[in-house]
């Protein structure tokens, strides 16, 4: 039986539930990442490359994951800051400028299996794309920084890899007007950056004909040249170094990006990471739904 003191690294999720069951019964509290890690839960469970689903533990590293899917000609299209695990990303909905098409966590997750702070073992979903039975604990989880429950294994939604991908970078004056062409245009970029001030990035994907059609396009609007990979790994440096990030209607780009010294701004999604701390409360009503969920699934707070 650990103490109070010593880290929990469970190996399979029968140890998980063993090991919340105890800290509940104990009136212990727990808090995932920290006193309870995730680093002896890292398989691949399953994959379906014809489905284009996998099912992993929560563990699991984005690098190791990449490097399993890449000989099958498959990617998880999430590429936040760094390479956090899975259960990180759902837990954290971390993204990055993929996020332009693909989405966050959420449009990801297909089913999810959670241990709770009782010890009980919940599954929800499923592996197929579809799926439609069952309360939607995989969306629900994402973002609930563990406070829910912990996510022991995640079954995701695949993508094929592009067969071509280039990207476009444009030095302007008016970053937020050319974002905005780009976005009412006939183009389909699978990142659409603002690295403020001054420059717009954009990733095409697909196979070579398509995409170069689509820089010709985007070129036309915005000016630019091709450039290399370095500005995507500029941006998650960027968003990975901020300490603050901001909410906005996509319409008022140009307003928000004028009250800002600096930022990496995601204009479809309305969300800028921005260097210094910004605050916000959420409103009552949206406090006293997450102290419901909380009660239901957590009852004896043992999930900090």
């Amino acid at each position: 039986m650990p103490s109070a003191s010593e880290q929990l690294r469970p190996t399979s999720l029968a140890e998980a539930s063993e090991a919340l069951a105890s800290a509940s019964a104990g009136g212990r509290q727990v808090r995932i990442g920290e006193t309870l890690v995730t680093d002896g839960l890292t398989r691949i469970l399953q994959h379906e490359a014809g489905d284009l689903t996998c099912t992993v533990e929560a563990g699991l590293r984005l690098s190791e994951l990449r490097a399993a899917l890449a000989p099958h000609g498959q990617r998880l299209s999430l590429d936040p800051p760094g390479d956090p695990t899975v259960g990180a990303c759902l837990a954290a909905s971390l993204s990055g400028p993929l996020r332009h098409r693909f989405g966050t966590p959420r449009d990801l997750v297909l089913g999810v299996t959670l241990v709770l702070g009782d010890g009980t073992i919940a599954n929800a979903g499923g592996t197929v794309v579809k799926n439609v039975a069952g309360y939607d604990l995989g969306k629900l989880v994402c973002g609930s920084r563990g406070s829910l429950g912990l996510i022991a294994r995640a079954s995701l939604r695949l993508h094929p890899l592009p067969r071509s991908s280039a990207t476009l970078v444009a030095e302007v004056n008016d970053p937020a007007g050319a974002a905005l062409a780009i976005l009412r245009s006939q183009v389909q970029p699978s990142a659409l950056d603002v690295l403020h001030p001054g420059r717009v990035a954009v990733l095409f994907e697909g196979v070579a004909p398509a995409v170069e059609a689509q820089i010709a396009a985007a070129r036309a609007l915005v000016g630019g040249d091709v450039a290399g990979d370095e500005v995507w790994r500029e941006s998650r440096e960027r968003q990975g170094r901020a300490l603050g990030r901001l909410r906005f209607a996509p319409r008022d780009l140009r307003n928000t990006l004028s009250t800002l010294r600096e930022a990496v701004a995601r204009p479809s999604a309305g969300v800028a990471y921005v260097p210094d701390r910004v605050g916000g409360v959420p409103s009552a009503g949206v406090r006293q739904l997450q102290r419901a969920i909380k009660d239901a699934l957590d009852p004896g707070a043992v999930l900090a």
